[in-house]
Order: C-alpha cells, then sequence, then structure tokens
C-alpha cells in the first residue's frame, strides 16, 4: 500500500457533533493503523456561515478526544494552507487549466433566466437540466461581457452519456448515470468554488490517499470523479461509512440526544468512553465485545469491517461504557475531573484531598457519569439533613429502631480500632446478642449515616467518615426516630 495520507475536513458551519467525530475517528485509525499522516483541514469557504468560534470549537472537540492530528491550520506542513479559505490561488490555478483545455466554460445566465428553464422543464413534465447555452458562446461573446462587469459562474462540461463508477471500499461499485447530471457549477460568481471542485483540489494537491467520509456523500461523488477526469488526477479510494440514526430509526437530531462533543464532556462523560462507543458505530472486529482501548481499535480496525447497514444511536450504551471507564479511574484522576467540570459544589472545595480521594475510592465505580460524583459522595462532606422516605417506612418505622442505632452509637463510641474490619466484627456480634440478622442493624445505620438506603459497604463508610461525624448522625437520627 501506498503512504497513506487521510483527511478530516469538517466545516465551521457548527459544534463537532457525534457524526463528525466518527468520521474524524476512522480516519484517525485507519492512519495510526498504517503508520500514515492524519490531515486536519477546515473548510470554510462559506463565508457567512463559517466562524473563527466553531474553528476553535471543532479543534478543542478533536483535542479533548486525543485524536491528534500530523498537519493542520495549527501545526502546518508541506500542503498547506489547510484553511480553504486560504487557497483561492490554487484554486484559481485548477479553474483556468479547465478553461484552458475547454473542460469548463463560463456561465453569464442569470436567476431569471435559468428560473424560465425551470418553469418550462415543469411545464413539459421533466426533470430540469441546465441547458447549456452559454457552452456556446465565442471568445468574444465571452470577453465584452466580462468587460460590462458581469461575473460568470464556471460550469464543468459534463458528458451526456455514459456512467460514473464509484469504487466504493466499503459498498463496492456504485454505478450513476451521466445522463441525470447537468454542467454543474464549479466556481460561483463571487470567485469562490463550490465544495465539489474545493474537495478535489485539495484532497489533489495534498496527496491524500483515501477518503473515509459519511455516506450522506456517496451521491457528490460523481460529480468529483468528473471534475478529477477532466483535470488529468488521479482520484484517491473512497469509503463511504454508514449513516448514524436515532433509536426509531429516524435521522438523528440534537432531540435524539445527539449533541456536541464539548456537550458530551459537559455532561460528565470520557473522552475514551466516548471514542470507544463511536469506534462501534457501524463497525465490528467480528468479537463479541465492547470494550475496547485505543491501542486495541488501531490493531483491529479495518475499512474491510465498517457495515454497510446504518447504526443506531443508543445513549444508554454509551453511558454504561462511561461508567465502566469511570469504574477503572484511579480517584487521582476523578477529583482532577471533577475538579474542572463546571463550578465544584462548595462542600468539595471544602475539604481535604486525602479525605475526598478516600471517599472517590469507594464512590467511583457507582458513577455513571462525572455529574453524578458530586452527589455520590455529598454524605462524605455534608450533614444529613433527611432522610430516604421509602427507607424510613421500612428501617425507622420499626418497633426496635431506637435501640439498634443506640447500639450501634455504643459500638462506634467502644471500638478500640475506628477501621471497617473491627467496626464490621463487633456489628455482627452484636446483631447475633440481640438475636437479629446483621441487615437489621446495618440497613438503620446506612439510613442515618448516609440519608440513604444505597451506598457502597457501610464498613468502609463508617471509616471514612470517623467515628466523631458517624456518633453524631446516628444520635440525629435516634432524636428523629424518637419524634
Amino acid at each position: 500500500m501506498e503512504k497513506v495520507r487521510v483527511r478530516f475536513a469538517p466545516s465551521p458551519t457548527g459544534s463537532l457533533h457525534i457524526g463528525g467525530a466518527r468520521t474524524a475517528l476512522f480516519n484517525w485509525l485507519f492512519a495510526r493503523k498504517h503508520n500514515g499522516t492524519f490531515v486536519l483541514r477546515l473548510e470554510d469557504t462559506d463565508l457567512l456561515r463559517s466562524s473563527t468560534e466553531a474553528s476553535l470549537g471543532i479543534i478543542e472537540g478533536l483535542q479533548w478526544l486525543g485524536l491528534d492530528w500530523d498537519e493542520g491550520p495549527d501545526k502546518g506542513g508541506s500542503f498547506g494552507p489547510y484553511r480553504q479559505s486560504e487557497r483561492l490561488p490554487i484554486y484559481n490555478k485548477y479553474l483556468d487549466k479547465l478553461i484552458a483545455n475547454n473542460m469548463a466554460y463560463y456561465c453569464f445566465c442569470s436567476s431569471e433566466e435559468l428560473q424560465q428553464e425551470k418553469e418550462l422543464a415543469r411545464n413539459q413534465k421533466r426533470d430540469y437540466k441546465y441547458s447549456g447555452r452559454c457552452k456556446q458562446l465565442s471568445a468574444d461573446e465571452i470577453q465584452e461581457r466580462l468587460k460590462q462587469g458581469l461575473h460568470p459562474v464556471i460550469r464543468l462540461k459534463v458528458p451526456n452519456s455514459g456512467t460514473t463508477v464509484v469504487y466504493d471500499l466499503i459498498r463496492g461499485n456504485v454505478e450513476f448515470s451521466n445522463a441525470l447530471l447537468d454542467d454543474f457549477i464549479i466556481a460561483k460568481s463571487d470567485g469562490w468554488p463550490t465544495y465539489n471542485f474545493a474537495v478535489v483540489v485539495d484532497d489533489a494537491s495534498m496527496e491524500i490517499t483515501h477518503v473515509i467520509r459519511a455516506e450522506e456523500h456517496l451521491s457528490n461523488t460523481p460529480k468529483q470523479l468528473l471534475i478529477y477526469e477532466a483535470l488529468g488526477l488521479k482520484p484517491p479510494s473512497f469509503a463511504h461509512a454508514s449513516m448514524i440514526l436515532a433509536p426509531d430509526r429516524r435521522k438523528l437530531s440534537k432531540r435524539h440526544g445527539a449533541t456536541s462533543v464539548q456537550e458530551f464532556r459537559d455532561e460528565g462523560y470520557l473522552p475514551e468512553a466516548l471514542l470507544n462507543y463511536l469506534a462501534l458505530l457501524g463497525w465490528s472486529s467480528g468479537e463479541d465485545r465492547d470494550l475496547w482501548s485505543l491501542d486495541e481499535l488501531i490493531q483491529e480496525f479495518s475499512l474491510n469491517n465498517i457495515s454497510r447497514s446504518p447504526a443506531v444511536y443508543d445513549i444508554e450504551k454509551l453511558t454504561w461504557m462511561n461508567g465502566h471507564y469511570l469504574g477503572n479511574s484511579n480517584a487521582e484522576r476523578l477529583l482532577n475531573l471533577v475538579s474542572t467540570q463546571g463550578e465544584m459544589p462548595k462542600y468539595l472545595a471544602e475539604y481535604p484531598r486525602e479525605y475526598l480521594l478516600q471517599a472517590l475510592d469507594l464512590v467511583g465505580n457507582r458513577a455513571k457519569t462525572l455529574n453524578e460524583i458530586p452527589t455520590a459522595i455529598q454524605y462524605f462532606c455534608e450533614d444529613v439533613d433527611s432522610y430516604d422516605a421509602k427507607g424510613v417506612a421500612k428501617h425507622f418505622k420499626k418497633e426496635n429502631a431506637v435501640d439498634i442505632l443506640n447500639a450501634v452509637i455504643d459500638i462506634v463510641e467502644n471500638c478500640p480500632q475506628f477501621e471497617a474490619a473491627d467496626i464490621e466484627a463487633l456489628l455482627r456480634q452484636q446483631a447475633e446478642t440481640m438475636q437479629l440478622k446483621a441487615a437489621a442493624l446495618i440497613h438503620p445505620t446506612r439510613l442515618a449515616l448516609s440519608g440513604r438506603t444505597n451506598t457502597p459497604g457501610l464498613f468502609e463508610v463508617m471509616e471514612i467518615l470517623g467515628r466523631e461525624r458517624c456518633l453524631q448522625r446516628l444520635k440525629k437520627a435516634v432524636v428523629y426516630v424518637q419524634g
């Protein structure tokens, strides 16, 4: 295989969403698998809709995901510039070549004239195609109109017979009839190239070997191949990944939770979880497994294993994956991430780092997102002011609830080494003395100390809370139960 060069070429008119992020990931994996080059190119010729803010957002999203690029706007390279808005002289050189070789022509038709053609086609009940009348203009007629200050578009001369075949590495050969195309515009009247022309020039001049992109671009590919042919350039290999659908199998939109990469970050998802999830949207190694590290994905990734069928977006699966990666993150990392996850709750900021790390060691594997962690460890840092209603009915309304809580208070006061193993041994011994199951003491104690019915191991929780805090909360619970 020739030296692999791939690119991710977003239009900076909005945020980096999961479809674009998946495209970037597939290109990045392919480049890293083959020791190739991953290029970031910003297609910002839509001057009205493109923005610096969107460009920075795309770069920020890729950086957060850890998808580093080898060439791009901020890194440079031998094939720049890497912003289309800075490449107009390059496009003009190729446009001039097409005009000189009679492969393209100036079109001076006004919008009114084109509208008349469309109405005629509608009245004759046929599909509209540009008539090509400007193709017949002589050189003198063209020069005269240019002198008049008219600003033409440039159209490619398209054969009106035969087929254009897209050799797709995922879908096989896809044929398109040339008769369905008209002489389409490759440069607008303001002098800027259209998408299809600019992308061909960019990919050819940047020596891109493989174009891996979304299925929605497949319909553009025959036009691009005709441009390659007119310019005498070798096209890259194409691979069009399947669409990503919503759970109801409709087009994915924001109402389905398809948010930007930064929104996933702000909602408490980890980059490795999102990357793992995105890789499985349309790709499979053939193994029955869901969890993959980046190194494993690089090793296994192949265009041959990208499905032709649409992938279905499933936020529940992503959240499950995120919980797995949170559970495998150490407390130091979790605390650092939580500390930068928006405004840190006051109760976290007031406690020693070592104490918070102990708490996170317990609760980190129970959270599904980073945003759940402050709430998960809240009872380690704040007094309990309320109790779970179902827990109260089940554990505090029993006739012996006060006796149980007082028995636990006695254990806490007299436990020589206030450590989990010693606390557990004394509590189980006390349960036997009272002829109760250990659970009869454990559940009301958990409710008294946390206000909750579900926490990590009670005895580890008690050790971290410490003797004095446990006593204060148990005595408070006794008062609550006594009413």
